[in-house]
């Protein structure tokens, strides 16, 4: 499992138990006893677009917990890199500098990421609209050379308490991932 292109889970399965560690230090169970739990593979802490994209699920935070999901946020970069980022978003971010996670799901990193033109509009709107976040003092930049690159693809699974996969989405380029509409439809 994992190599690239290998969908390695799909709706049905049942998703692996496991305990993740967010930055903060809690300890995340995926999936979880009591809710649903969105668990989405991101790029790199402070990616431009995944800083986008989750905006604007932190704007709608209260409406995804009244549909009872859970918002768990892996990216591939280390924890110093990305707790500077985890102050800013409501969710558990959980750190996988080694893309364990990546692999064991088949969530893969490619020159598409960027060079698919289906990405381009999203790739411009993030950037600007990152810059002048970070101008204004409300986003903080991406590393320079963050670790696992930037050709990451993105990733979303929907798991039930008891572990199924009720949804998932692996990505075709950088800006491919569940808007909150996509996400509530699933519910």
């Amino acid at each position: 499992m994992g190599y690239p292109g290998e969908v390695a889970i799909a709706p049905g399965q049942v998703f692996p138990a496991r305990e993740l560690t967010a930055v903060s230090g809690e300890r995340v169970a995926v999936p979880d006893p009591k809710q649903v739990v969105h668990l989405q593979l991101r790029r790199f802490a402070g990616c431009p677009i995944c800083h986008l994209h989750l905006r604007s699920f932190e704007r709608r935070a209260n409406e995804l917990s009244a549909a009872g999901i859970r918002e768990v946020i892996v990216f591939h970069s280390p924890a110093e890199e990305l707790a500077p980022h985890a102050t800013q978003l409501p969710f558990a971010l959980i750190p996988d500098p080694e893309r364990r996670l990546y692999r064991e799901l088949g969530v893969e990193s490619a020159p598409r990421a960027l060079l698919d033109p289906r990405a381009w509009p999203g790739i411009a709107r993030a950037v600007l609209l990152g810059t002048f976040e970070m101008l204004r003092g409300r986003a903080r930049p991406p590393a320079l050379a963050p670790q696992g690159g930037r050709l990451g693809l993105p990733a979303d699974f929907l798991i039930a308490s008891d572990g199924t996969v009720l949804a998932c989405k692996y990505g075709e380029h950088a800006d491919d991932q569940w808007s909150v509409d996509e996400l509530l439809e699933r519910i």
